[in-house]
């Protein structure tokens, strides 16, 4: 019997790698998307049922190859989880169109791509899931987030239209908005004064984008919020 496939686009330490852990130990085949992999290729062989692969998510030749090279080798996809995100910060006088415009081909235009990939096949078995990875930045621009928020917010946007029109089909897309700082050792040495329950944990995170995955079509959730009790909302 073949295994369910989980497609991971953008897989860094945090949450992209707490999520391929954890679809795999549900059993799922996944599949590892990095523009730069080495990373990617030490998680696949460390979790097993991975398999890691270079992709660009803002190239649709490079999007439309990995996908074909994922089905030749692991199926057709259920789940796809977009991770890939750009954090540029500065406000409307230090960003440039240029950080802007990434910004946006990062988290929006990828999301379309890889988007565009699964949607025929899920639209034809009736089953799917699109999870993005999203952040409260989507909601509100703040003095620091002038090129993230926008890209953020067109995000969500397009996630939402792609809900209403993909869920009469029984695909599931949905958005975790994030709001907090991710629990990593790079943001726990920039704040060492912060106590372990500030941070948001990736395994919390993957544990969320499971349970969407796995909700009855009567009550699905298009948005979900993770955050730690101490985030000011």
């Amino acid at each position: 019997m073949n295994k369910k496939v989980c497609v991971i686009a953008g897989v860094g330490p945090g949450n992209g790698a707490a999520m391929a852990e954890r679809f795999a130990k549900a059993g799922y085949s996944v599949a590892l998307l990095a523009r730069t992999p080495l990373f990617a290729e030490e998680l696949a062989a460390r979790i097993g049922e991975a398999h890691a692969y270079k992709c660009d998510v803002t190239d649709g030749d490079s999007v439309k190859n990995v996908f074909q090279e994922i089905r030749r080798e692991q199926g057709e996809i259920d789940v796809v989880i977009y991770n890939a995100g750009s954090g540029a910060w500065g406000n409307v006088e230090e960003i440039n169109s240029t950080v802007l415009e990434s910004s946006w081909r990062v988290n929006t235009l990828g999301l379309l791509l890889v988007s565009q990939e699964v949607i025929p096949s899920m639209k034809q078995g009736r089953h799917g899931s699109i999870i993005v990875i999203g952040a409260t930045a989507s909601r509100r621009g703040g003095v620091r987030t002038a090129a993230f928020a926008p890209a953020k917010a067109a995000q969500r946007s397009l996630a939402e239209s792609m809900a209403k029109y993909l869920w009469p089909h029984g695909i599931h897309v949905a958005v975790i908005i994030i709001d907090g700082v991710v629990d990593l050792p790079e943001t726990r040495a920039r704040l060492p004064e912060k106590s372990d329950d500030f941070f948001v944990k990736p395994s919390a995170v993957a544990e969320t984008a499971y349970w969407l995955t796995q909700q009855p079509s009567s009550a699905w959730s298009f948005e979900v919020e993770a955050r730690p009790f101490g985030e000011n909302w």
